[in-house]
């Protein structure tokens, strides 16, 4: 099933049942007498909000994301994580402190319950229902995702018989690549798409959306090779299970029908959290541009009347998933500081840098201006920092892995900017890439709170550079 369909089939199935919850709750409430007499016109609007509400529940929680052959079980428990939570939101939205407090269980507060379970009821029977429905699709061949299977020996092809076993797991089978290593290959040639050096040109070619790797023991070093060229393009990568350790601390295990996969997860932080990352970086964003512009214009003064040049300084860096973006600072810099030396690190003590640049790079309010890059969505508040696409090609070349670092927005700070100096080298890169993996590999809420705390400790001790 395409994506826009399976959502718009998923918003009208929730738009049915929540509706449906809400009358049917209303008819038990007039049978235990607590008739509000509403009117009918008030009654729709009511219940409009009252989805309206749910809409934004569900897509906080991820509740809208695709669907392939997953457990029906496991989206009811998310499910029942969401209402839940929603449910303990209304309680507390309208709650009666006076009246509650003193009588904090009256019938009228606990039909709230009521509410709760048959919510959860209709609208799990609806999506059960549809899910239902699409897994029927699949198994008919409709909305396969295009898969090629990276591997040509026995588990290339013990894979592609589970493939065709269960055409609800969502795979079409487009060929196979050959890693390159294989002694005993077993895949006939004409099911070959190319080799390992050329799986970038192949997934772009053939539209595909899942690699499927199923290697020998002899090729496990390939999988930094597959990692390396598919960083960026949009597909999902699994794994076959005995290939675990090498991917330890960056996957989870996906089994359905008895078929277990690894997957190689793009991003490990759940989603609801990257929403909260995600408001926290408009809300704090906005409020430092906001509140503290007076002060941000008496910067701009000061670095006017000390050298020439503009007050911003605008630079190309390399973001999510490789896209390159334009990056503001406040200049720190003499004007045309790289015309001579071309792009390179700064220093501790760089001559380049401005009297008022020090002290701006010290307090780190130079960076100040990316505030706007990360409102824009360009940058986060945490996240490994952004480089110029000059040090990117380099880097790529030089350090295995360095590519994943773009896997997610790039911050203003991040745990390698307060675990390690600033860039002056190669092995400080190589050294601040080992920071940044760990960062992606234990991403939360938590930690970039930590990150923010220490990044304000360093403000305050004037220990930046």
């Amino acid at each position: 099933m395409p994506k826009p369909i399976e959502k718009i089939l998923l918003f009208l199935s929730d738009f049915i049942t929540i509706n449906a919850s809400f009358f049917g709750w209303a008819l038990i409430r007039q049978r235990f007498g607590f008739d509000a007499q509403i009117s009918f016109g008030d009654f729709w609007v009511i219940s409009g909000l009252i989805f309206l509400f749910w809409l934004f529940v569900f897509i906080f929680f991820g509740l809208y994301r695709s669907w392939y052959a997953q457990s029906r079980f496991d989206e009811f428990i998310a499910l029942f994580k969401a209402v839940s939570i929603g449910i303990i939101l209304i309680f507390l939205f309208t709650i009666d402190w006076h009246h509650d407090v003193a009588n904090p269980f009256p019938l009228s507060r606990l039909m709230i319950l009521t509410y709760w379970l048959v919510l959860l009821v209709g609208v799990s029977a609806g999506r059960m229902a549809l899910r239902s429905f699409q897994r029927k699709l699949l198994e008919s061949g409709v909305g396969l995702r295009k898969t090629v299977i990276v591997g040509q020996g026995n588990r290339a092809k013990e894979l592609k018989e589970k493939v065709e076993r269960f055409p609800a797991l969502g795979y079409q089978l487009a060929g196979f690549v050959n890693p390159s290593r294989s002694g005993n290959p077993v895949i006939p040639q004409e099911q070959i798409l190319g080799n390992l050096n050329n799986l970038e040109a192949i997934v772009q070619k053939n539209g595909i959306e899942e690699i499927l790797i199923a290697l020998e023991e002899s090729e496990r070093s390939s999988v930094v090779d597959i990692l390396g060229q598919v960083n960026g393009l949009d597909v999902h990568l699994k794994i076959v299970p005995d290939l675990y350790d090498i991917v330890v601390g960056q996957a989870r295990t996906n089994q359905i029908y008895g078929f277990p996969l690894i997957e190689i997860l793009p991003e490990l932080m759940p989603l609801w959290e990257r929403r909260v990352k995600r408001l926290m970086d408009l809300s704090v964003s906005a409020a430092i541009l906001v509140l503290f512009a007076p002060i941000w214009v008496f910067v701009g003064l000061i670095i006017k009347i000390e050298s020439k040049g503009p007050v911003l300084y605008k630079q190309t860096r390399v973001g999510r998933n490789g896209k390159p973006f334009t990056m503001v600072k406040f200049r720190s810099m003499y004007r045309d500081a790289e015309k001579t030396s071309g792009p390179v690190w700064a220093g501790e003590d760089d001559p380049r840098i401005t009297h008022t640049g020090w002290m701006l790079r010290k307090l780190r309010i130079d960076e100040v201006p990316q505030f706007i890059n990360v409102f824009k969505g360009d940058m986060s508040l945490i996240g490994p920092r952004p480089e110029r696409p000059y040090f990117v090609e380099k880097l790529k070349k030089e350090i295995p892995f360095y590519s994943r670092r773009l896997r997610i927005r790039p911050g203003i700070t991040g745990w390698a900017q307060i675990k390690h100096e600033y860039d002056q080298s190669l092995d400080d890169v190589r050294k601040k890439v080992q920071y940044d993996l760990f960062y992606l590999e234990n991403m939360s809420l938590r930690m970039d709170l930590k990150i923010l705390l220490n990044t304000i400790s360093v403000m305050l001790r004037g220990k930046g550079q």
